[in-house]
């Protein structure tokens, strides 16, 4: 396994790696990996073959954190990332720094990426730069990895769909694979921001689980109305003493637009607070 800190020495390797045809799948993280994220890893390798190069890049992106957001707390352990690389079989780790994504010399770096329709809603109207952070700093990895195949996961759902959006609307001849959201025993999605919660705080995260399971529940004969599931909703997650909503919302899966009548098919997501740590789920009904 390789390590590359060089955003030249990265794009001189895939532009190898392109003349040799060998495909290339790529998992983006910013570190501190769990198995969801070794589950990724194992689906680019499943896309690409035994032959295939599959990358992982390790960056803490700072444009998708707000003034007020964990980016100096994020947790990092480069050490433990780059053994659970080499056991899931990674060929590439990409790590870079801030100076190599956002070089400040000759003017300093001032581009950006913005996609202005599926970003507006939910994790954009709590988070208004972040999508922005993303996209730009998923067009440059792009740019340097160059894969044929890259992987992301469901849990960050409206992620996904920003991205697959991007790559479609200029043109990136990537393919975008989402696979399923990996869960704890007791249902709560994997996260790296769960290592911030209290143990009080780690066993009442379960009711974002538990409340996707109810509107499924609730949907699963009728047609209910979405005002009235996020009352619902907002009543059985505050019944948790740590817990405070942050958003819930019912959507199209495919525009991301709100609907007012939730059934079978349609998407939720929500964002709950434990103290500072924000958690984030969702899930078709």
């Amino acid at each position: 396994m390789r390590i590359v800190k060089s955003a030249a020495v990265m794009q001189q390797l895939a532009k190898r790696w392109q003349a040799q045809r060998r495909r290339v799948g790529f998992v983006p993280t910013m570190g501190y990996l769990h198995e969801g994220h070794l589950s990724l890893v194992r689906r680019a390798r499943r896309a690409v073959g035994p032959r295939g190069i599959v990358v992982v890049s390790i960056y803490v992106n700072p444009t998708q954190f707000g003034p007020k957001e964990d980016l100096s707390r994020y947790p990092r352990d480069f050490p433990r990332d780059k053994k659970l690389c080499r056991a899931a079989g990674v060929d590439v780790i990409f790590a870079p720094d801030d100076h190599e994504m956002y070089p400040q010399s000759s003017g300093g770096y001032s581009t950006i990426v913005a996609e202005e329709s599926l970003s507006r809603g939910m994790e954009g109207a709590s988070r208004p730069t972040h999508f922005c952070g993303v996209t730009t700093v998923v067009a440059k990895l792009f740019n340097l990895v160059l894969p044929e195949v890259a992987v992301f996961g469901a849990k960050d759902f409206q992620q996904a769909a920003v991205v697959q959006r991007m790559v479609r609307d200029l043109d990136f001849p990537v393919k975008i694979i989402v696979a399923p959201t990996h869960r704890e025993p007791d249902g709560l999605a994997m996260s790296s921001r769960n290592k911030y919660l209290t143990p009080e705080q780690r066993a009442q995260a379960t009711v974002l689980h538990e409340a996707l399971q109810l509107a499924a529940k609730l949907v699963k004969r009728k047609t209910v109305s979405s005002s009235a599931l996020k009352a619902k909703l907002s009543q059985f997650i505050a019944r948790r003493p740590a817990a405070r909503v942050d958003y819930i919302e019912f959507f199209d899966p495919q525009t991301l637009q709100p609907v007012e009548k939730a059934a079978r098919g349609t998407r939720l997501a929500l964002a709950v607070f434990f103290g500072k740590t924000r958690l984030i789920d969702n899930a078709q009904l």
